[in-house]
């Protein structure tokens, strides 16, 4: 199933966490790392989001190096072929990153909606 496209008038907050200077997760590595899991593969959900796989590998490297166990485990090909799943331990840090977003979009939710008039309509 492909992923829908970010509709172009979505103006909203969007959470990342910081690992330093880098994004530890974010919007699009949730996104990556739940294609994933839904695949099993890299190459699979990568072309789900258009994007390259070279982009989507470096991801997955990025995000399991900011965690101190991967989030997402590969096997190489060969007969049985290749793959990718999440491990117990994405799954988990996922789901608590997704439990954040919910709550910190409700927590600013009526902020927002004052803020929101402040920005200028998104042209299609």
């Amino acid at each position: 199933m492909p992923r829908k496209p970010r509709s172009s008038s979505a103006q909203g907050p969007r959470l990342r966490v910081l690992l330093g200077a880098s994004i530890a997760i974010g919007p699009g590595r949730a996104e990556l790392l739940e294609a994933i899991g839904r695949t099993g593969s890299i190459s699979a959900a990568a072309r789900e989001m258009d994007m390259s796989y070279r982009r989507a590998w470096l991801l997955v490297e990025a995000t399991n190096a900011a965690f101190v166990a991967p989030l997402v485990a590969t096997a190489t090909g060969g007969s049985g072929g290749g793959g990718a799943q999440l491990t117990d331990f994405g799954r988990m840090a996922l789901d608590r990153y997704r439990q954040m977003e919910l709550k910190a979009s409700a927590a600013i939710s009526a902020e927002f909606a004052d803020f929101r008039a402040l920005l200028k309509p998104l042209v299609p």
